[in-house]
């Protein structure tokens, strides 16, 4: 392969050379990182960030807004763990099943509510996060109650089951890897063509034949099931869940680390799964004023990085390179 064939083979599939590169960076992160309590944040970031890819299709390329994921998220772990210790369906059997009845219940929601739009659809959302957690804390017998549930299995396959936090870290961010990819290439598609199109303007969209109600059910759904996967992973990973981390306040800071990676972008998917999930951790000296610097460093944020944190940076970066190759030009 010559030069010019080389470079047009990596102009065609840029994307997926790129995520091919991250993921081998990724590789070498529990080598480089050998504190065990550091990869274990790292490893919480991963299940959030599938999640966030997910609504971010629903929320960046749609234009819609959902204030209801955590209880997807939610249906995913609890789904798994009721089915693995309950039942002994082996995890990915379990993440498959409960997947499905995510999805189902999604598809079934969304046929109604998706009619709705704005502040509307974002009420009917939140109405749903919060008979599903209430369902969490009242139905005992099944969930476990206030106390959640414990002794979740590690997710395994073929009888192997992935232990520790370094086994834990490949599997976790090879999951995140896929979802990524698969939202890359969803967008890419011709569907994604029309998601923009609904995301710009519904009544447009219909315009150009745009079938809108199930243009969003469809992704809503697609959203559902992203969200029901990470749920998957992070009750297999922590090994214990409780309602608490279901409730409302899960679903806005989901829709927060959207908005802080940028609408619509999904590397900034991860950047802002990422931010949001490691900053409370690196504010745990100041325990006492935590929650409100918390609070005061995202509201900046969204205030000087406006289109989100990568998509700022990445276009600062490229303005900066942008006029130090004019200067060169005008040097030579």
């Amino acid at each position: 392969m010559n030069g010019r064939a080389a470079a047009a083979f990596a102009a065609r599939h840029r994307t997926g050379l790129t995520v091919l590169g991250v993921s081998l960076a990724l590789t070498l992160v529990p080598h480089l990182l050998a504190n065990p309590w550091k990869l274990g944040i790292l490893n919480l970031v991963a299940p959030y960030a599938i999640v966030v890819l997910g609504l971010n299709l629903f929320i960046g390329f749609a234009g819609q807004i959902s204030l209801g994921h955590a209880a997807f998220f939610g249906l995913g772990a609890y789904g798994s763990a009721i089915l693995t210790t309950g039942y002994g369906v082996p995890p990915v059997a379990a993440m498959v099943l409960t997947a499905a009845g995510v999805g189902l219940t999604a598809l079934i929601m969304g046929v109604p509510t998706l009619r709705l739009s704005g502040y509307y659809l974002a009420m009917a959302t939140l109405g749903f996060n919060i008979v599903v957690h209430n369902v969490f804390v009242q139905w005992d017998r099944v969930t476990g109650g206030p106390s959640g549930l414990t002794g979740i299995p590690p997710f395994g396959v073929l009888g192997v089951a992935f232990q520790g936090e370094t086994q834990q870290f490949y599997l976790l961010w090879g999951a995140a890897m896929v979802a990524l990819s698969l939202s890359l290439n969803l967008v890419r598609s011709g569907v994604g063509g029309g998601l923009a199109a609904l995301a710009e303007d519904e009544i447009s969209a219909a315009a150009m034949g745009v079938d809108v109600h199930r243009g969003k059910i469809a992704v809503f759904t697609v959203s559902a099931v992203f969200a029901s996967v990470g749920g998957s992973l992070f009750a297999h990973y922590l090994g214990t869940i409780t309602p608490d981390t279901f409730g409302i306040f899960a679903s806005i800071d989901f829709v927060i680390m959207v908005v802080i990676g940028g609408m619509g972008s999904l590397w900034g998917s991860l950047a802002g799964a990422a931010f949001v999930t490691v900053l409370p951790h690196l504010l745990g000296p100041l325990e006492d004023s935590k929650d409100i610097i918390h609070g005061l460093i995202v509201v900046a944020i969204l205030l000087v990085l406006p289109r989100g944190l990568l998509v700022e940076i990445v276009t600062l970066a490229k303005s900066r390179l942008a006029h130090r190759r004019a200067a060169l030009s005008r040097s030579g």
